[in-house]
């Protein structure tokens, strides 16, 4: 089952970066490895979608790949020499999410109870679709954790 996963979180990264190529994202695979490997039985992928895990548009070491799933947003980064970081939202820990064109690239923050991350140099053209996506999926699972409190 994990090489179905990376199947298609690769796939998705791929499509992404085919559909907006000026977004910087390399070693694409690698992270894909890092999302397949901590995706749980039964998770489904949703939407994928690859950018630089910083705010700064000079640095173009960091590059990641995110991952939607029907329970979470996981981030997942293969270092450049040894191991991987690997982040992981769960809707009841999303605040906000916000979107910032810049003069090449743009930026998508998403806030947290607990940290801001940061994704960076991402082609503008993809900056509504990744809004887009992460909104719906956020406002619609924030009312299951709503509807189970009260």
């Amino acid at each position: 089952m994990p090489n179905n996963n990376l199947e298609i979180v690769y796939r998705q990264a791929k499509e992404f970066k085919k559909k907006y190529p000026l977004s910087v994202a390399w070693r694409i695979k690698q992270h894909c490895k890092v999302v397949a490997k901590h995706l749980n039985p039964g998770e489904n992928v949703l939407y994928t979608f690859c950018a630089q895990r910083n705010d700064a548009s000079l640095n173009i070491i960091d590059t990641c790949v995110i991952c939607l799933t029907d329970r979470r947003i996981i981030i997942g980064q293969k270092r450049l020499l040894v191991g991987y970081y690997m982040a992981s939202v769960t809707p009841d820990l999303f605040n906000d999410l916000s979107v910032c064109k810049k003069i090449i690239w743009g930026q998508v923050s998403i806030d947290t109870v607990k940290e801001l991350l940061k994704f960076s140099n991402i082609q503008p053209a993809a900056l509504p679709e990744i809004e887009t996506y992460v909104t719906e999926y956020m406002m619609k699972e924030k009312k299951k954790y709503l509807n189970k409190e009260n």
